[in-house]
């Protein structure tokens, strides 16, 4: 396929492409390393202690005065967030007027480097391609004017809503709502000096969403702006419509629906019912109209309700996807078919260190790792399917502990502490704590069906908490507390098929089609790679199906086939029209359609 459309980014962003949120660490401090470039990227503020552990460091190497704030402080982590955000937006700041202050005559000056990476029809690299031509007189005017175009990236943040831990006091006592992991996180952030959105994934969360309502930046001002934004990561248009409704009964503008893949992504993988990001994208295209229509409507009439400020009434949100792209041709692909705003590019920046923090040493693992080492596991303590690596050395630590007897973590952190199974106070499914308790308790079932599945799951949790924080805290040089340095890495199935280590330019120039990484030749199209592992997820669930023969699961079973069916005579009929494929590239796609269709058409329920 050739990348020759002419659109642009829409809004504020110069960049048709963003960098999600991954992991607790690997983009924790990416605002400071791509905004000053235009680039959007997502931080997690999920875990208070990392981030403290950041602002220490990052203060030291700025020269900002650091106080620390102790875990015993009053509303410790909330403060915490809120001053490391307060730092990333003073420090990007700072990076920003640096830039606008450079000669476009140095060479590789920072501000030659913002316009050289937009896409090359954005008006901004138009007329920086202008001002590199003109006569001297003009070149000084023009470059004045460049100057004044210079944006920073947004400085989103992630709140994963399923984490949303209550807390205790130092008497024991519970403490009260507005104290929990999630409300505690999202109020660190609307008291942040950030002008940027929280991104909610995994879900609706109704008592985080209704804490927003406590905090007037997320509703207009005079002139029916926000200063702080909701983006909602969703599976689906329904999942779109009901939380964006929910959220606007009170008032609050969804300003961003962030579709992702739910298998070929990295993290946390959430599988669809069978459905398939073709036909998702295509629902949005179609009903996007409407849908804003709509929730612009309920937004205005619970803000004159609440005597607030009304929003713009061309207030329209923005759509964008992510999950498995690896190529321009599909960058621009979804661009011009769906029409979304912008598409998130994640895995591929865990190679480039001048995008996110990853130790040299798990790189090293993820270039060698052939594609049967990327793999849905059992190892996060939320009992969701989670994106792993098994030459890491979170898995390697993880192994021994098991080989010596003492499986599961020490667990400092508590942070996915929610199980009550064999105590009163939650604690994890991956602390030792909980696993020997449960292995006690599964001794007694040994001889019965299912036994070894079970124990094979439980031993398979690790620790998130400091697998996921640690090689942010490595790339910077330094050593995680308590010496804890197993790298937990979570990348989608579509970094199996990079094998290098990139600068910030080969990837933006990747993705704009300015020139090509070379990605193994076995890899699908990003669209039949989903579609594979949709079908992966199937058999498996269908093999438990017919060894167990629960009546709950035929049903869900049944609904999957059906819009899997559905979804691959969408893709028989799509790409039968596009003319862009080579002659390989259509008879391969053609192959993976019909072998997916033959055999669904052999999957019969009694």
């Amino acid at each position: 396929m050739n990348s020759n459309s002419n659109k642009i980014p829409t809004q504020s962003s110069p960049h048709t492409f963003h960098i999600p949120v991954m992991g607790l660490g690997f983009t924790i401090d990416t605002p400071l390393k791509v905004a000053k470039f235009g680039i959007d990227s997502v931080v997690s503020i999920m875990e208070d202690d990392l981030i403290e552990t950041m602002r220490k460091i990052y203060c030291r190497k700025s020269g900002e005065p650091y106080i620390p704030i102790l875990e015993s402080t009053a509303d410790a982590r909330a403060k915490r967030i809120t001053a490391y955000l307060d730092l990333l937006d003073k420090l990007v700041t700072d990076q920003i007027e640096r830039l606008r202050e450079e000669s476009f005559d140095l060479p590789g000056a920072e501000i030659n480097q913002y316009f050289e990476l937009l896409h090359d029809h954005h008006p901004k690299k138009k007329l920086y391609n202008v001002m590199q031509q003109a006569s001297c007189e003009m070149k000084k005017e023009l470059q004045s004017h460049l100057r004044k175009l210079v944006v920073p990236g947004k400085i989103h943040v992630n709140i994963m809503t399923k984490v949303d831990k209550r807390n205790y006091g130092k008497d024991g006592e519970e403490l009260s709502r507005e104290f929990s992991d999630g409300l505690a996180a999202l109020r660190g952030f609307a008291k942040s000096k950030l002008c940027s959105s929280v991104v909610f994934s995994a879900g609706m969360n109704p008592s985080l969403y209704g804490y927003l309502e406590e905090f007037e930046d997320f509703f207009p001002d005079e002139t029916g702006y926000c200063k702080k934004g909701v983006i909602l990561k969703v599976s689906d248009f329904r999942s779109a419509q009901v939380q964006g409704k929910f959220l606007a009964k009170k008032g609050v503008w969804v300003e961003e629906f962030r579709l992702e893949s739910g298998l070929n992504c990295g993290g946390h993988a959430f599988a669809s019912d069978g459905l398939l990001m073709g036909p998702i994208l295509e629902e949005f295209r179609e009903k996007r109209q409407n849908l804003n229509e709509e929730l612009l409507t309920l937004c205005q009439l619970a803000l004159q309700g609440k005597g607030k400020n009304p929003l713009h009434q061309q207030s329209r949100f923005r759509i964008t996807a992510q999950g498995g792209v690896g190529t321009a041709d599909e960058h621009q692909l979804l661009l011009d078919k769906y029409a979304v705003d912008a598409v998130g590019w994640g895995s591929p920046f865990l190679l480039v260190p001048e995008a996110t923090s990853v130790d040299t040493n798990t790189m090293e693992n993820i270039i060698k790792a052939k594609a049967a080492d990327f793999f849905l596991s059992y190892a996060s303590p939320l009992g969701v399917p989670f994106n792993n690596l098994r030459t890491s050395t979170g898995e390697d630590q993880r192994k021994e502990r098991i080989k010596k007897g003492r499986p599961g973590s020490p667990c400092y952190k508590k942070v996915l502490s929610f199980n009550t199974e064999f105590t009163d106070k939650p604690i994890c499914t991956s602390s030792r704590q909980y696993q020997v308790l449960k292995l006690k308790a599964l001794e007694e079932q040994k001889n019965t069906p299912g036994y070894e599945e079970e124990k094979a799951e439980l031993l398979a949790k690790d620790c998130l908490c400091e697998g996921l924080s640690a090689p942010a805290i490595l790339a910077n040089g330094e050593v995680p507390n308590r010496n804890l340095s197993a790298v937990t890495i979570c990348p989608g199935p579509n970094l199996a098929y990079f094998k290098g280590i990139y600068s910030l330019k080969e990837m933006v120039d990747h993705i704009y089609g300015r020139s090509s990484i070379q990605l193994t030749p076995d890899r699908p199209q990003v669209f039949i790679k989903e579609l594979q592992l949709t079908m992966d997820h199937f058999k498996n669930e269908w093999k438990k199906f017919q060894s167990h023969l629960e009546q709950k699961k035929a049903s869900a079973l049944k609904k999957s086939k059906r819009n899997l069916e559905e979804g691959i005579s969408y893709y028989q009929q799509w790409f039968s029209e596009i003319q862009d494929f080579t002659a390989s590239e259509r008879i391969s796609i053609q192959q993976s359609l019909e072998e997916a269709k033959r055999y669904f058409s052999s999957v019969t329920f009694a």
